[in-house]
């Protein structure tokens, strides 16, 4: 039997709140889970695990909502295509579901490299601007040392 787990449980694994997680099955990014005779959600690991996929999305790659909802998107179909590859004997089958997933894979590859170049644009902008600061108190503080020399 799987085991189960209740909204406090999940939400304190995953460092988020009962209404975030609601609000993340209402948006659709994670799917229901069963609930229990007296209508209390019930997770599973499976669920946990995704939340925690999300969760990274959100905050290593600073994914918006909508951003995640695409990422969790091609996340599930290409765990879908891979069920179905493994599931596979025939070669040719095998080559087919390959190029189906190519470019799946190709898509969540670019999203993440268009975050990344972002990332390090702003990276060099905010390192310019720190080294500006750090000339400017070199500068200050030689001319302190020549007005008290």
């Amino acid at each position: 039997m799987t085991e189960k787990f209740k909204i406090d449980d999940v939400a304190k694994e995953c460092g988020l709140t009962k209404r975030t997680l609601r609000y993340y099955e209402e948006i659709g990014l994670l799917s229901p889970p069963e609930r229990s005779e007296g209508g209390i959600r019930l997770y599973t690991r499976e669920h946990i695990d995704r939340l925690k996929r999300i969760i990274n999305a959100r905050d290593v790659l600073g994914f918006s909502l909508q951003e995640l909802q695409r990422y969790v998107a091609i996340t599930e179909e290409l765990e879908n295509h891979r069920k179905g590859y493994r599931e596979l004997s025939d070669e040719a089958e095998k080559k087919q579901k390959l190029m189906e997933i190519e470019p799946v894979v190709k898509n969540q590859l670019d999203i993440i490299e268009r975050k990344l170049e972002k990332m390090i644009q702003m990276r060099d902008e905010i390192r310019q601007f720190y080294h500006r600061v750090q000339e400017a108190i070199v500068r200050i503080n030689g001319q302190t040392d020549k007005e008290n020399g």
